[in-house]
């Protein structure tokens, strides 16, 4: 299994992303599904890409 902080990957699974963010798989797909995290799709899987993370916790941190 792929470790979800190493920073070689170029796309994290869904899974992965939600480790690096401390929030559930649950949490993190309807994260997607909104459009508040951005997600690209590779044939039919859905992946994130690193650098949406930060841009992510980025505008938590604007909103709040």
């Amino acid at each position: 299994m792929n470790d979800p902080h190493d920073p070689t990957l170029v796309l994290l699974t869904v899974e992965e992303a939600a480790r690096r963010l401390g929030i559930g798989r649950t949490t993190c797909f309807a994260l997607v599904a909104s459009g508040a995290l951005e997600s690209v799709t590779v044939g039919r899987l859905r992946r994130i890409p690193p650098d949406a993370l930060p841009t992510y916790v980025a505008k938590l941190r604007t909103a709040a």
